[in-house]
């Protein structure tokens, strides 16, 4: 009898501390660790929702960018930080999903952090330079088909996210074709403008201006459903089921952050993304804005690896 009553109290005691917890977090600024330099995509999607955050949660969000190494530099400081809700991550695919897959890095992207929320998702386009005879996903393939090892692709980087999405692409079609890696997609998209490439998958900032103006044809997007960057284009599904394919931008914590502050970061984030402005802004970036709690991103965070993974050791794509 006097057992139950002491694990009655302790329960009681614990779910109390947990209420307290919640009720006064946050009480300090919340530093947002960025893992790139700003005006990137990561950056300015964490800026604008800390922005929406402050007046809510009443406290500061303070930005720190820690760019280098492809976004590794700043994930492995995040990681390494105190677990209590004051520093948060703003992770994204490059750093988290692919990069622990292709080079080695100095944390573990699924035991090291403490999911909070997807904040966005962003579909890639397959473009192809306006030379190449191809109007179509159906007709690439059947071109490239054809033609084994006479076209090329090029990527922003052996292991990047652009390599590997037209890795899984060429393997799904069963084409071959040389790539072409390059520090950065800018100079990967201007070659694909100019005709030394056939084709590319890039984000739809880097090739949209491009297509507008014809010096690209934009024949599809990557993720299974269509765009609303681009709504116009069907997915690459249409032509090769199970195709699915984008990149991501969330908020990760240090693992072992208590689950309050991951769950009141969630929901207030959550809200801010159903904002009109928020969306409208988003879509000026070719993204689209999720939101998953805690739970549900920890399981997308799992696939995501799993997924990434297997694609780059099939090809056996190490970075750089």
């Amino acid at each position: 009898m006097k057992n139950s009553v002491r694990l009655l109290a302790v329960l009681f005691m614990l779910t109390g501390a947990g209420a307290a917890f919640a009720q006064g977090y946050p009480n300090r600024p919340i530093k947002v660790v960025i893992p790139w330099p700003p005006g990137q995509a990561t950056d300015l999607v964490a800026r604008m929702v800390s922005e929406k955050l402050v007046p809510v949660l009443g406290q500061p969000m303070i930005a720190d960018n820690k760019g280098g190494a492809g976004g590794t530099i700043g994930s492995d400081f995040a990681a390494k930080q105190p677990a209590d809700g004051y520093t948060i991550l703003a992770g994204s695919s490059g750093p988290i999903s692919i990069s622990p897959n292709v080079q080695k890095v100095g944390y573990d992207p699924i035991r090291d952090f403490a999911p909070i929320t997807l904040l966005a998702v962003n579909p890639f386009v397959l473009v192809v330079n306006p030379s190449v005879p191809a109007k179509n996903v159906k007709e690439l393939i059947a071109l490239l088909r054809a033609n084994p090892g006479k076209y090329s692709f090029s990527s922003s980087g052996s292991g990047a996210t652009s390599h590997l999405m037209t890795v899984l692409f060429n393997s799904m079609a069963k084409v071959d074709a040389v790539h072409v890696p390059y520090k950065g997609s800018s100079q990967s998209v201007t070659d694909v403008v100019s005709g030394q490439v056939a084709y590319t998958i890039e984000t739809v900032p880097g090739v949209i201006s491009f297509v507008k103006s014809g010096r690209l044809r934009a024949l599809a997007v990557s993720s299974a459903k269509r765009s609303a960057a681009m709504p116009e284009l069907p997915p690459i599904a249409d032509d090769l089921p199970g195709y699915d394919m984008f990149g991501w931008i969330g908020w990760l914590a240090p693992a072992g952050t208590p689950s309050e502050p991951r769950a009141r970061l969630a929901a207030e984030s959550q809200k801010v993304l159903q904002a009109a402005d928020i969306k409208e802004r988003f879509l000026a970036l070719g993204l689209e804005p999720s939101g998953l709690s805690p739970e549900e991103f920890t399981e997308f965070l799992k696939k995501q690896n799993a997924r990434y993974g297997s694609i780059a050791k099939q090809a056996n794509v190490r970075a750089d």
